[in-house]
Formats: C-alpha cells, sequence, structure tokens
C-alpha cells in the first residue's frame, strides 16, 4: 500500500520508522513549489550502524518528480527508518510531495 507525504521546510523529517515493516520498492519525490528548487537528502539509518544515503544534495528542480526504483531495505523492528532533508536554494520554503511504494 502506497504511503503519502507533504514535505515542507529544512528539518530532517523521518518517513518511516523502525518497526513499521513497510516493502520499500519505488519512492518519487516531486518539487510542488512554485518558484524554487530544493536540494534533497534521501537516507536509511539505524541505530549504532549510522546513516547510508541513498540521495545525497540531489537538486530537485521546479516541478521535477524524481523516481528512486529497484530499492528495498528492511524496515522491521531494530532495522532501518527512512528520513528525508530538503535544503532550500533561495529565500522560499522547500516543499515537496513524496510517494512511497
Amino acid at each position: 500500500m502506497a504511503q503519502y507525504f507533504n514535505i515542507s521546510g529544512e528539518l530532517t523529517q523521518e518517513l518511516l520508522a523502525a518497526g513499521e515493516s513497510v516493502k520499500v520498492n519505488k519512492i518519487s519525490l516531486t518539487n510542488i513549489h512554485a518558484d524554487t528548487e530544493c536540494s534533497v537528502d534521501l537516507y536509511i539509518e539505524k541505530k549504532l550502524k549510522g546513516k547510508f544515503y541513498l540521495l545525497k544534495g540531489v537538486d530537485l528542480p521546479i516541478g521535477a518528480t524524481l523516481i528512486y526504483d529497484g530499492i528495498q531495505f528492511s524496515n522491521s523492528t531494530g532495522e532501518f527508518g527512512l528520513y528525508i532533508k530538503l535544503t532550500k536554494s533561495a529565500s522560499e520554503t522547500p516543499t515537496v510531495d513524496v510517494i512511497i511504494n
């Protein structure tokens, strides 16, 4: 079942917590801001193991969609959580829609 998120701002946000047991095959990121592009960090993290970046500093132009497919990781209890961090390229607040399948 797909999960949908509207992410806004420059704080790191958790998309999937460890223990949710979500099977991830594809992640779609769309910059929905009308005036500014943003940079995206997307990573998985496990306690005592650290961060593992799927995307690091990837620029997402205005209105563009990035589809990251072929991804698989364990999201069961004690495993990895999925996180996103947006960075603005201008004075506007970045806003991205995320769909996880």
